[in-house]
Order: C-alpha cells, then sequence, then structure tokens
C-alpha cells in the first residue's frame, strides 16, 4: 500500500477498477449502496469481503450488485490468482466498513483471507472507512493502527459521530455511502488529494446564501447550494483539521463528517458566529454567499398586492463579514497569524472581465487569497463542479482547472495548509 501521483490518473471520469473490502460490522450493509455508486458510473466494481461481513450481508447481495464473483478466500479460483491479481490490477481501494480488527490486520501485514492480501498487492489509492463504537475507536492500539497505515500512504477517513449499535452515540460511525463515493472520487480524480497537512489546525468554513427576509413569506436571497464550502469543510476535516462550518440555507446537504457544524439564516447571523469562531481560528475559509444587502423594515404580515403594494422596497448594506475579519486582525482583536481566505462570484461587463473586477475586490478586501469563480447559467452555483483562479498577495494568479467542488476543495486547501504553515514559521500577517 503506497502513495501515488496524479500522473496515473490522467483521465477522471473514466471506467476504473474497483475493490470495495467489507469488514465484519454492522454497517456492512452501507457497503451495498456503495457499490451500486461504482457500478452505475460505469466503474468495475469487485466485492472482497472478510468471512464475518457474510453474516451481516449475504453473498448473493455483492455479487448482484457488482455483477462479479464473491470469494473471501485465498484458495478459491486458484489459477487465476486472485490473492495478487486483484491488488495488482485495482485503481482503487475502498474499505467500508474498516473494522478494528482489519485495521489491525492490514497494519500488521497479515494476509490471512483475500482481502488482506489484496491489500498487500495493491500499488493505487486505499481508502479505509472506520465503523466501530467509540472506545474502540479511541483505543491507543487503533490509534496506533491507524497512524501505521497512514503512514504508508493509506487514506484513513475520519468517521461520523452519532447513533452506533444499541442506545450508544459517539465517535465511529460509518459516514453516509455518498460522502466516502465522494471522497473515493476525488482520489481518482487526484490520488495526492488528502493528505494529512492540517494536523492540530482550527478552521472555519463559511457555505450556502443567507437569506434576508421581508415578510414571513418572502427573503432576498441568492442560488448558492453550499456545495463548494462543503467540500471544503468535509477535506479539511479528512486532512487533520478540527472544522467548524457555519452554514447559510443550502441544497439540504448533509453534515460532513467529523465537523461541528453552526446553522444560521442571516447576514447578521452569519457575522456573530464567524467573528466569534475567529477568535480561536488558525483560518477562516469564506465561501458564503452572503447577502450585500437586506431590506430595511420587515413586514409583520404578508405584503399583498392592490393599493397598499410599496412603490419600492428600501434596503440597507449588510456588514462586509470578509473586510471585517480582515480589520479586525489589523486591530489586534484577532490573532496576527489568523489566515482569511475570500471568495469572489463575478461577471464579466463592459467595465472588465472576470479577473479585473477579482483584482480591485481582492485589493479592497485585504484578504491573504482569493478564490474566484466566473458565474453564470451552469457555472459554480447550483452545479457539481466547478474551476476558477487563486489570488495570492505575492501577487501570483493560479488558474484552477474544471473539475468536481471537491477537487477545487483540495486545491484551495494546499493553499490553506501552505498559509497555515507560513504563519506559524513566522510569517506576517497582511
Amino acid at each position: 500500500m503506497t502513495s501515488v501521483t496524479d500522473s496515473q490518473f490522467d483521465t477522471a471520469g473514466s471506467p476504473r477498477r474497483i475493490v470495495v473490502g467489507v469488514g465484519g460490522g454492522i454497517a456492512a450493509y452501507k457497503a451495498c449502496s456503495l457499490v451500486r455508486s461504482f457500478t452505475e458510473a460505469g466503474h468495475h466494481v469487485r466485492v472482497v469481503p472478510t468471512e464475518s461481513a457474510l453474516e451481516f450481508v449475504g453473498r448473493a447481495t455483492f455479487e448482484a450488485l457488482s455483477g462479479n464473483s464473491v470469494q473471501t478466500g485465498v484458495f478459491a479460483d486458484v489459477p487465476q490468482v486472485p490473492h495478487v491479481r486483484l491488488g495488482q490490477e485495482a485503481d482503487l481501494v475502498v474499505v467500508a466498513p474498516a473494522t478494528a480488527d482489519l485495521m489491525a490486520r492490514a497494519a500488521h501485514g497479515r494476509a490471512d483471507d483475500l482481502l488482506t492480501a489484496t491489500l498487500l498487492t495493491a500499488r493505487c489509492p486505499v481508502l479505509f472507512a472506520p465503523a466501530m463504537h467509540t472506545e474502540m475507536w479511541e483505543h491507543p492500539a487503533t490509534v496506533a493502527n491507524v497512524a501505521t497505515l497512514r503512514s504508508r500512504g493509506v487514506v484513513v477517513i475520519e468517521p461520523a459521530s452519532g447513533r452506533l449499535t444499541g442506545k450508544d452515540t459517539g465517535a465511529g460511525r460509518l459516514p453516509e455511502p455518498d460522502e466516502i463515493a465522494g471522497l473515493a472520487n476525488l482520489l481518482m480524480e487526484r490520488p495526492d488529494a488528502l493528505p494529512r497537512d492540517l494536523e492540530g489546525t482550527r478552521i472555519v468554513v463559511s457555505a450556502g446564501g443567507t437569506r434576508e427576509p421581508l415578510d414571513p413569506v418572502r427573503f432576498l436571497g441568492n442560488r448558492s447550494s453550499g456545495k463548494q464550502g462543503y467540500a471544503i469543510a468535509r477535506l479539511a476535516a479528512q486532512r487533520g483539521a478540527r472544522v467548524t462550518l457555519i452554514a447559510g440555507y443550502t441544497a439540504e446537504l448533509p453534515d460532513p463528517a467529523a465537523v461541528d457544524v453552526i446553522r444560521v439564516k442571516t447576514a447578521q447571523e452569519m457575522k456573530v458566529v464567524v467573528d466569534k469562531a475567529a477568535t480561536s481560528a488558525d483560518a477562516v475559509v469564506m465561501s458564503a454567499a452572503v447577502a450585500d444587502f437586506r431590506p430595511s423594515t420587515v413586514a409583520a404580515a404578508k405584503i399583498k398586492k392592490g393599493a397598499d403594494e410599496p412603490d419600492s422596497i428600501p434596503l440597507t448594506r449588510n456588514d462586509d463579514i470578509l473586510a471585517g475579519l480582515v480589520q479586525a486582525r489589523r486591530d489586534g482583536d484577532l490573532p496576527a497569524g489568523l489566515r482569511i481566505v475570500g471568495f469572489a462570484a463575478e461577471t464579466g461587463d463592459a467595465d472588465g472581465d472576470v479577473l479585473t473586477h477579482a483584482r480591485a475586490k481582492f485589493a479592497r478586501k485585504g484578504c491573504d487569497l482569493l478564490v474566484v469563480n466566473a458565474v453564470g447559467e451552469g457555472k459554480a452555483f447550483e452545479v457539481d463542479s466547478n474551476d476558477g483562479w487563486l489570488l495570492g498577495t505575492d501577487g501570483t494568479e493560479r488558474a484552477l482547472a474544471h473539475g468536481s467542488k471537491s477537487l477545487m476543495a483540495s486545491r484551495v486547501l494546499d493553499a490553506v495548509a501552505d498559509l497555515v504553515s507560513a504563519s506559524s514559521g513566522g510569517g506576517a500577517a497582511t
């Protein structure tokens, strides 16, 4: 199990050979949805469960979903040498759920069944999605095994917190299949997208749009889905950061695993929460689409058409949260080492193109990094892909190639990790 480079996957989205390993835990049923996600995307999937996994989900289920036979031992189909061939030919190995026992065996190089043998021969990205009780996840033996696997280039994602077996709750819940599939797809786009380079950092991410009420049924808002901010929060947590996600209105997105989520409605609410969270953060990533204006008054009853309808709706400008963070840092109200990242959704017009307006905004805001998106029909808002530019205070302008929002999030976090590292090493705040 070794790390690999981007060059191994030069055609994102093409069919791949994926091995789905399944450990013997109650969450094994979720592997069925994961297998279906991969097969429906056109990938060739082989399911390799442990014997104990088959106590939870039958062999026939995995065979029906994958379209391939299922074995657990190294002596099945011997002429094809599957205990070597599966790992050698795989483009990705995903183990979900990864139990404490399975990770212990993998960390110690055991090869006593088909899955652990496959893990030893794999030279592609390997992703473990742990699932176990909190006490098992936090036990020093498991902590050491996870560290060993990560040191070898294996991606061991952080589990979710929530309901476990029986009445227990806590860290150790298997993330939802869609989240695991999203991280797996990211590794197929960019195998080195999930380094543990944000360990020990605290990152605040804002996401989604704000809604400014006009009356009990109407509001001023925007088309932000929150998907880009959620992707940043999700990947930051999986890269080792302690993440607080401050979420406005989103497209009913599920909470990312291992992320603390605070929900707000208006720009004023978001400012209060962001300002408070920033006091103990190493970086703030302001990807939310915050309304610039709000109605000056909010009607107590629905505004009716007719003689009493208003000729106009007076607006009041909302505080600029991003600029306020920068000013608070200058004034010493926030740590000098706090890194501040802004987002700019821009369109071109008669006065200039997207980058022209973005450069002017970057100069006004005074943040450390500005992520620029060109918006329009089918661009940036309400879609699953994105592209843009990264503007840095050193004058650099780096293009971000089109790809999934998770891929863009990984590139943004590369820059955030560099900023935080420079700050902790004595870099000066702007």
